[in-house]
């Protein structure tokens, strides 16, 4: 045996013995079963010893499963109570991306629910891939945002969670031809130039996302251009260029336009709950929960009929 355990490996122990059912398990942890699995199986070949039975109906503690459990326990709880004697008690700071956008915001207001005798504390670093150096410097704890528009790289040190295929949307002058329109149909933008945030260094994953949902379809990304800054400026260039933007449903329309969402096919856009990896705070545990109970009841990771979303996204979404 080496000598040191993953306390990940002894939590997931845990709470496979407490449930002895590796579904039900894997819920609790916020993972996919298969990761579940690999983990277990990791501390089993790290310890030289197996610790379930596991057969289709059941799975139980073996001999050296049971002798596990009272120390493993013991750990997890040094290891919460040392935790929470330094580092757990600052506020955890998570990006919201931007104040318009729906879903960071709920699962916040709802983390703060479910965890009120801790701090969270928004940001707002204007993109995933703005926030990713603050992430990995300890200058900022959680973001949300597209998980599979980062390098693999940066992917390699960070942890996601998926929360929510959201539907996407144009913003367009309330005097644009499209207007009028309840819905826009992908194929009405044909020939109109669209702003996707292009040139932005905080954004390149939404420039990524609308350059593959453009792709075919004779719709132009705006070239780059002097980053806007604040309502009024973006209003100003808006009316100057008349680009429709591109956006996601229940993102706020600026004085002067109208948003509209986007059909046939339904676009998506992937947000992930992201993290560094190796990061422990009872408030990031908080966010999680949020996330994935606002998930099931308001059945976000259900594709709508005709949705369409990249398929490297589709991977990394259905992988946890």
């Amino acid at each position: 045996m080496s000598g040191h355990l993953d306390p990940r490996l002894l939590r997931a122990f845990v709470t496979v013995a407490e449930e002895l059912h590796f579904t039900r398990a894997a819920v609790r942890l916020h993972t996919a079963q298969q990761a579940l699995s690999r983990d277990v199986r990791r501390l089993e070949r790290e310890l030289g010893a197996e610790l379930f039975v596991r057969t289709t109906r059941q799975v139980t503690l073996t001999p050296d499963g049971e002798r596990l459990l009272p120390y493993a326990r013991r750990v997890l709880q040094a290891q919460e109570e040392l935790l929470a004697a330094f580092d757990q008690a600052r506020p955890l700071l998570v990006d919201l991306n931007s104040p318009g956008l729906v879903t960071p915001r709920r699962v916040l207001h709802r983390a703060r629910e479910l965890a009120p005798e801790h701090e969270l504390m928004a940001r707002y670093e204007s993109g995933l891939t703005g926030a990713v150096g603050e992430l990995l410097a300890g200058r900022l704890d959680a973001s949300f945002g597209r998980f599979a528009g980062l390098d693999p790289a940066l992917r390699a040190a960070l942890d996601h969670q998926p929360v929510r295929y959201e539907p996407m949307a144009v913003v367009l002058p309330e005097d644009h031809r499209l207007a009028p329109l309840a819905q826009v149909p992908l194929a009405e933008l044909a020939g109109e130039t669209v702003y996707a945030g292009a040139g932005n260094p905080r954004t390149p994953e939404w420039t990524g996302l609308a350059r593959l949902l453009f792709e075919g379809r004779d719709i132009e990304i705006a070239p780059p251009a002097p980053l806007a800054v604040g309502d009024e400026e973006f209003q100003r260039v808006m009316a100057r260029t008349r680009n429709p933007v591109l956006a996601v449903v229940g993102f706020p329309a600026l004085p002067g336009t109208v948003s509209r969402p986007l059909v046939d096919p339904v676009p998506l856009s992937p947000v992930s709950l992201v993290w560094r990896k190796g990061l422990t705070h009872p408030a990031l545990d908080a966010l999680r929960r949020a996330a994935a109970r606002l998930a099931a009841e308001e059945g976000w990771l259900r594709r709508p009929d005709g949705g369409w979303v990249p398929a490297t996204d589709d991977v990394l979404m259905a992988s946890r």
